[in-house]
């Protein structure tokens, strides 16, 4: 949804439409929140491995990346997720309790 409208940019050659596009995109909210939220995400994925036990910070920031997805999506607009996503979510956030407690 965030580059919703890209496709109306029209430009003469492939230099001018490709920075319409970059442009387009990095002045849209809709497009920089959930890439700023996804980028910040990378950083500490990387300084999880980097300072943590890798058994226990792979499948952490594996399974959550799909909560924080999800919770994304709803942020910019998307639709709510359903019971059984929710359901899901709540037995990923159960199993990294239980990774981290044991």
């Amino acid at each position: 949804r965030g580059s919703m409208g890209i496709e109306k940019i029209k430009r003469g050659n492939w230099v001018m439409q490709t920075l319409a596009e970059t442009w387009f995109l990095f002045t849209n909210w809709k497009y920089v929140v959930p890439l700023a939220i996804n980028l910040s995400g990378s950083a500490v994925y990387y300084y999880t491995l980097s300072s943590a036990d890798i058994t226990i910070a792979v499948p952490i920031t594996n399974s959550l990346a799909l909560v924080f997805t999800i919770l994304g999506g709803m942020l910019v607009g998307e639709r709510p997720p359903t019971r059984t996503e929710l359901i899901g979510m709540s037995c990923i956030v159960l199993g990294v309790a239980l990774c981290v407690t044991s």
